[in-house]
């Protein structure tokens, strides 16, 4: 079944994979300004092909009692990148179930995948309840501005906000929230219940090209330690704990994103570059 997507640039192709129960929005929420950003900042620079499907379920991608769990979720990947990018070289980037998935698809095509992005990525526990993770902690409240909103909106953003501001609200509403009000609870039930991958991401040969993984010191979703536990099988990653940031980091602490993302891709293009001579 198609998975809807949305697509922006031309160049070097990147995979870029929501997490659980948003939509592609979270991702063109970050990722597009930054790529904005990037381009006009050094217009000789390689360009870039962004894709961003929206996986099934979530979004405008319809999911079918096919969907059982994390591996057809991660067959559904996969054929995505076998009809859109083939056999073409390409970077991933994932955010938190995104993230597990990313480093899935690394594990598979290490020769093919140039980069590998995580940003709130789940750790070696994929079950919630296994997680190691920080109580939630509000460091930035503006009681406020909280009590302006409605109670809905109060309750869903205010779960995850680590900063509490008429911006990362902003910011939430149009680009993490439409995703929310689409999911398809049912349907992604049926896939919880094996939320596992039946083969772990990390289980084959260390991913020895460039990766970046970002975590937030307040996230209290996917957490940080288990995060860290990853490390070793990526012997060229930067890994940073952000404070004053949660599960939606790249809200929170954008600009600081932004220099860890760029600082990745100078890295995936000097290692692509020593590998083309």
């Amino acid at each position: 079944m198609p998975m809807h997507y949305v697509a922006h640039g031309r160049g070097t192709p990147v995979l870029a994979i929501h997490g659980w129960t948003p939509d592609h929005r979270l991702m063109t929420g970050f990722l597009e300004p930054f790529f904005a950003r990037r381009a006009a900042a050094r217009p000789e620079a390689r360009t870039y092909r962004r894709l961003y499907p929206d996986l099934p379920g979530m979004g405008q991608t319809e999911i079918t009692e096919k969907y059982r769990g994390s591996d057809d979720m991660l067959e559904a990947v996969q054929g995505f990148v076998d009809h859109m990018i083939g056999d073409a070289p390409f970077i991933v980037v994932g955010e938190s179930y995104g993230g597990y998935l990313a480093r899935a698809v690394a594990c598979a095509r290490p020769e093919q995948v140039l980069g590998l992005g995580l940003v709130c990525p789940i750790g070696k526990e994929a079950r919630h309840s296994k997680r190691t993770l920080p109580p939630h902690t509000v460091i930035a409240p503006d009681p406020d501005f909280m009590a302006t909103l409605p109670p809905a909106d109060a309750a869903s953003y205010g779960d995850l906000a680590v900063v509490q501001s008429p911006e990362t609200y902003r910011r939430f509403r149009e680009e993490i929230a439409p995703g929310l009000a689409l999911a398809d609870d049912e349907g992604l039930v049926r896939v919880a219940r094996r939320y596992e991958l039946s083969t772990a991401p990390e289980s084959g040969a260390p991913f020895e090209r460039p990766a970046l993984i970002v975590t937030g010191r307040q996230d209290d979703n996917t957490g940080y330690a288990d995060v860290y536990a990853l490390l070793e099988h990526y012997p060229r990653a930067t890994f940073a704990v952000l404070d004053r940031a949660g599960h939606n980091l790249q809200l929170e602490q954008p600009v600081l994103l932004d220099a860890f993302l760029d600082e990745w891709l100078d890295r995936v293009e000097e290692h692509a570059e020593r590998a083309d001579r």
